[in-house]
């Protein structure tokens, strides 16, 4: 078990006032099987008229606020202690045509195993998932196949992409960035009808001694989440890193793509032209007694 504070901070800065906004946030982290939130709160300036705390359709932690007042700069800070604790990953899974034939009959799945806005298969992303998953592969190893192989095949560069590029684009480029990796990677496994979620979230800023730092680290984190079945339950494997994730990582929101999810969205009124900057901090803490 990892015990991690974790601290978000966005600023907006306008050139001009804003006279009115309305926000809408996913970023206080859920609870899931392995993680514990011990504590967590939003800090907002300016300090908004109206705050309404929801739970989506996902499962999500939702915050909407609205400011009438003129303001110059939006800042939101979030502070969370969570412990984190994955299961032990399963010595066998089932072969994927079994996963396959059961998602598109199970309410819980279905939205999962069809393209989404920015992860749609297409041809060439179906035939690419397709080398992973010969008949009989286990689930598991060929989760790490694909996932191998995206790592191989695509480069991470920060900038190359936008929030709003698709899987079928960044796969023409063979660049981008986490999103765009756990997009692909989701719209390979939709290609197979395989239940698959987007999951956002946060890395261990600083390694453990010895090990080299993560990429997407210091920032907002997106992985893939992978119906494995009813033992094994789901499975997470962050293809920009290569690795299945475990302690490392701490879980935001889910759903499927990032539309589902964004940190941070809204409308305003005035403002001009803006700067945005983010920074992300995820260190561990002593176990409490």
């Amino acid at each position: 078990m990892t015990c991690y504070r974790l601290h978000h901070v966005t600023v907006y800065e306008y050139s001009e006032a804003v006279v009115l906004g309305t926000h809408f946030l996913h970023l206080l982290p859920r609870e899931r099987p392995g993680q514990r939130v011990l504590a967590a709160r939003l800090e907002i300036s300016p300090a908004p008229d109206t705050r309404r705390d929801e739970i989506d359709h996902f499962g999500n932690l939702t915050t909407t606020v609205s400011i009438t007042g003129e303001h110059r700069e939006f800042r939101v800070a979030m502070s969370a202690t969570v412990e984190v604790e994955l299961p032990p990953l399963p010595a066998t899974t089932p072969a994927w045509e079994e996963i396959a034939a059961c998602g598109l009959d199970d309410v819980d799945l279905v939205e999962f195993c069809l393209p989404s806005p920015l992860a749609a298969p297409d041809g060439e992303i179906a035939a690419y998932a397709a080398a992973s998953f010969p008949a009989g592969r286990p689930i598991l190893e060929a989760l790490l196949d694909l996932g191998g192989r995206l790592y191989a095949d695509m480069s991470y560069v920060p900038g190359a992409t936008g929030s709003a590029t698709t899987a079928s684009e960044a796969f023409a480029g063979r660049r981008g960035v986490c999103q765009d990796y756990a997009h692909l990677m989701i719209a390979c496994l939709r290609a197979l009808r395989l239940p698959a979620r987007y999951v956002s979230g946060y890395l261990r800023t600083q390694p453990p001694p010895g090990q080299e730092k993560l990429r997407g680290a210091d920032q907002s984190h997106a992985w893939v989440s992978a119906w494995a079945g009813p033992e094994a339950g789901w499975i997470d494997f962050d293809p920009t890193n290569r690795l299945l994730v475990r302690d490392e990582h701490v879980t935001l929101a889910w759903g499927r793509d990032f539309q589902d999810v964004s940190p941070l969205r809204g409308v305003i009124v005035g403002g001009g032209c803006h700067t945005v900057r983010v920074a992300v901090d995820l260190d561990p803490l002593p176990l409490p007694l």
